[in-house]
C-alpha cells in the first residue's frame, strides 16, 4: 500500500513575472508591468497542481533559508502537499525571471540557485518516501546525477515520469525507466539532435510529431507523450501512436500548463488510467491552467476539471 499517490522530485522557484507589450531582442530594453512574485518551479508546480486535483502528494526538493523559500513551502502546505522532503538552506531559493506577452506566451530565464544542491545523497536519503510513492515525477531543473538517484531508487512496482525540461542528452538507464517520457515540440527536437542541439545536423529531424514519438519510443523509453499545445498531444506505446485532441480555450498565460499536464498524467496514470485517458483528462487540466494568469495559481481542481 502506498502512501502517497505522487512524489515530485524535482526544482522550487520563485516566478518573478512581468507582463510586456513584446519581449526584446538582442541589446533592446523594453518598459514592462509591474513586477510580480509567485511561487514556481518545475517541481513545486508539479506538486502542487497534483494536490489540487485531490491526488496525495509528496515533494522532495531544496529551497533557500529565505522569503522566497517561505513562500513556496506555505504554498506547498496551503495545497495539502507533504513537504516532509523539502530540504532548506545550502543556497538562495532558485528564482524565474519570466516575460509575459499578449497572446500569453511567455520566455524564462532561470537561477538554479538551492535547485542545484539537491544531490544524489539527499536521493538515497529520502529513500523511503520514494518507496512510499505509487509514481514519481522529475524535471531537469536539478542535477542530472539526481535524477540518475531517483531511477536507481524506484521502489520495483512505481512507476517513473520524466519532463525533460530543460532538455540535455539522457543517459540509457533514466531512458529505459521513463513511462512516459513527456516533451514538447522543442524538448522532442533537442533530444532527437535537431534544433539547435550540440553536434546537431540541420533539417536532421523530421517535422511530424507522430515521427518524434516514434524516434523517441526507440531510444528506449517504455512510453512516450509528445505535448502540441492547441494541437493536443500524441501518446506512444508498444501499441502505436495516439492523437489525444485539445480542448478549445482562450489562453491568457502558459506559464506552468506543461507542469499542470505531467501532474495530472503522473496522477491518473497512477489510478490505473490508460496512456491516453490520463493525457486527455491531462489535456483538460493544462487547458483549465492557461485561462489564468500566474502559474500555481492557476492550477484547476478536479471539479474545475469536470466542468470545463
Amino acid at each position: 500500500m502506498y502512501d502517497y499517490d505522487l512524489l515530485v522530485v524535482g526544482s522550487a522557484n520563485a516566478d518573478l513575472v512581468i507582463g510586456v507589450e513584446r519581449r526584446p531582442g538582442a541589446g533592446e530594453t523594453v518598459l514592462g508591468s509591474d513586477l510580480a512574485v509567485h511561487p514556481g518551479g518545475k517541481g513545486a508546480n508539479q506538486a502542487v497542481a497534483a494536490a489540487r486535483l485531490g491526488a496525495r502528494t509528496a515533494l522532495l526538493a531544496r529551497v533557500g533559508d529565505d522569503a522566497h523559500g517561505r513562500l513556496l513551502l506555505d504554498s506547498q502546505r496551503a495545497a495539502g502537499v507533504d513537504t516532509a522532503g523539502v530540504l532548506v538552506g545550502g543556497a538562495p531559493t532558485g528564482v524565474a525571471l519570466i516575460t509575459v506577452d499578449p497572446s500569453g506566451d511567455n520566455s524564462i530565464v532561470v537561477s538554479p540557485g538551492a535547485n542545484g544542491r539537491l544531490t544524489p545523497a539527499d536521493v538515497r536519503d529520502a529513500a523511503s518516501l520514494l518507496h512510499a510513492s505509487r509514481v514519481v515525477s522529475t524535471q531537469l531543473e536539478i542535477p542530472l546525477e539526481t535524477v540518475v538517484e531517483v531511477v536507481r531508487g524506484l521502489a520495483p512496482d512505481s512507476r517513473f515520469v520524466l519532463n525533460p525540461s530543460p532538455p540535455r542528452p539522457l543517459p540509457s538507464e533514466v531512458l529505459a525507466a521513463c513511462d512516459p517520457l513527456i516533451v514538447n515540440e522543442h524538448e522532442a527536437k533537442v533530444l532527437l539532435g535537431g534544433d539547435g542541439a550540440e553536434g546537431s545536423v540541420e533539417g536532421s529531424v523530421s517535422d511530424a510529431p507522430e515521427d518524434w514519438a516514434r524516434l523517441l519510443l526507440e531510444r528506449g523509453p517504455r512510453s512516450v507523450v509528445v505535448t502540441l499545445g492547441a494541437e493536443g498531444a500524441l501518446v506512444a506505446s508498444a501499441e502505436g501512436v495516439t492523437r489525444v485532441p485539445s480542448v478549445k480555450v482562450a489562453a491568457v498565460d502558459t506559464t506552468g500548463a506543461g507542469d499542470a499536464f505531467t501532474a495530472a498524467l503522473a496522477w491518473r496514470l497512477g489510478a490505473g488510467s490508460s496512456l491516453a485517458d490520463a493525457a486527455a483528462y491531462a489535456s483538460r487540466v493544462g487547458a483549465a491552467a492557461v485561462t489564468r494568469q500566474g502559474a500555481q495559481d492557476s492550477f484547476p481542481t478536479a471539479a474545475e476539471v469536470e466542468a470545463l
